[in-house]
């Protein structure tokens, strides 16, 4: 019954965004309480669950995605982007771009989450798209295919940080295991399912393949005159810009691993290195170095990044809705009565945890919870297991956190937020968004699996 009360919910969800063209910030919201509602939740309950979702989410993405419009916008304006995605095109194909972007989401997202990497990478995307005449999902599709692998799969990111400490695994082996269930999941499920992904939409990787259904709303994808040509800003210090966040980040989170505690290098480090300061840091010295100092009027880059606001509120309101469906979902503790419906004695333990793991991530959305609350509920049968006289080496309790990764990857939907974050980014609306970034994330996810067995 809560299997089909959820699947209910989905389904009225999707009937009302795309049936009956309800914006889906109104529609999360509905359904989120009704849902509350319905699954036995007081009402007042139920929208103070809606509230803390919204709440809980907006604190974090309203900053990051404000803070990385801002900088994306300027550092289009400083012509930046553009010469960057030429150098990139210039020295790759089409498709070699795409192999390309699938690493470098691989590796950026080590150190950071997949929506901070997603948006400091945008205007990369955008720029790349405009210069070659292709859609911004054409690049995009395998950007997110690295950045989901890796936010999933390979530590230091939080989730499988988690789940190797509550399974009790090996960190090195759960890095190894991670690269080698994760790149061919990567690869699989981005240079090779994009073609595939884009056919199912009707386009064909150009811009003029197609007639959108909603307007572009990339924070990045502005009305921005670049600079003259002479002052603009090279590929290399786009790059550098770029990677100026990310290497704050980098530092910010392994300091605890080269720094002991209480020494100050490591608090300046981590102060940082938090994705605010890290942000933060990036716009100053891009409105400074590549604004003022290329000469465009202050009052010029005033403009352009309030105008870099206003797509960015979108993305803002749509997470946050997304958010209050999943903190419902929680707070009614469906995900974990139907966890606890599996029975772990009749399929083995890697095959629990990834069903177990799979459930939950559909139920709710977020990849992170997904994974901790999949280790909370398999590390208890392991130990039992354990307890009973079986034994575990090191390559197989990572194989174990694999699992509970790759069933964390699969299926995001509405009520995921960055299903949300990347269908606005990648200018797709709902459908596409479930035919393309959908099947993504579940071709990542199985074949990840099919690795680990």
């Amino acid at each position: 019954m809560n299997l089909l009360l959820l699947l209910a919910a989905i389904g009225v969800l999707l009937f009302f965004i795309l049936g009956l063209r309800i914006q889906a910030f109104v529609s999360l919201l509905v359904v989120s309480i009704g849902f509350g509602i319905v699954a036995g939740m007081d009402p007042l309950d139920a929208v103070q669950s809606v509230q803390d979702g919204i709440g809980g989410t907006l604190g974090y993405v309203a900053t990051v995605v404000g803070l990385g419009a801002m900088f994306g916008a300027l550092l289009e304006a400083s012509g930046g982007v553009g010469n960057l995605a030429k150098a990139m095109t210039d020295k790759a194909s089409d498709r070699g771009a795409q192999w390309s972007l699938a690493f470098v989401g691989f590796l950026v997202s080590i150190p950071i989450f997949l929506d901070v990497a997603l948006i400091i990478l945008a205007p990369l995307l955008i720029g790349l798209a405009r210069k070659s005449g292709r859609t911004v999902a054409y690049y995009g599709l395998p950007l997110t295919a690295g950045l989901l692998v890796t936010h999933s799969f390979i530590p230091p990111t939080p989730g499988p940080i988690a789940v190797t400490e509550l399974i009790g695994a090996d960190l090195a082996w759960v890095i190894l295991v991670g690269v080698a269930c994760g790149v061919p999941a990567m690869i699989l499920g981005g240079p090779y399912w994009t073609p595939i992904a884009l056919r199912l939409i009707g386009q064909d990787g150009t811009h003029h393949s197609h007639d959108d259904d909603e307007p572009h709303t990339s924070p990045a994808d502005l009305d921005v005159k670049p600079v003259d040509e002479t002052l603009q800003a090279g590929a290399t210090a786009a790059v550098i810009a770029i990677l100026i966040p990310i290497m704050l980040i980098l530092l910010g989170s392994t300091a605890k691993y080269w720094l002991g505690d209480g020494n100050s290098l490591r608090t300046v480090l981590e102060f940082f290195g938090h994705p605010f300061l890290a942000l933060i840091v990036a716009v100053l010295v891009t409105y400074y170095f590549y604004g003022v100092k290329k000469q465009i009027p202050r009052s010029e880059l005033l403009r352009i990044m309030t105008k870099a606001m206003e797509p960015a509120g979108v993305v803002v309101l749509i997470t946050g809705a997304g958010s209050a469906f999943k903190q419902i979902l929680i707070d009614s503790g469906m995900g974990a009565s139907l966890a606890e419906a599996v029975n772990p004695e009749a399929v083995p333990i890697v095959v629990f945890s990834f069903l177990v793991t799979l459930i939950i991530r559909v139920a709710q959305g977020s990849a992170t919870v997904a994974m901790i609350t999949g280790a909370g509920l398999t590390a208890p049968v392991l130990q039992a297991f354990i307890a009973a006289g079986a034994e575990f080496s090191g390559l197989q309790l990572a194989l174990i956190v694999i699992s509970i990764s790759s069933g964390a990857s699969c299926l995001s939907h509405v009520n995921d937020s960055g299903f949300w974050l990347v269908s606005r980014y990648l200018n797709l609306n709902e459908g596409q968004a479930l035919k393309t970034f959908t099947t993504q994330t579940t071709i990542i996810g199985l074949v990840g699996f099919a690795m680990v067995l």
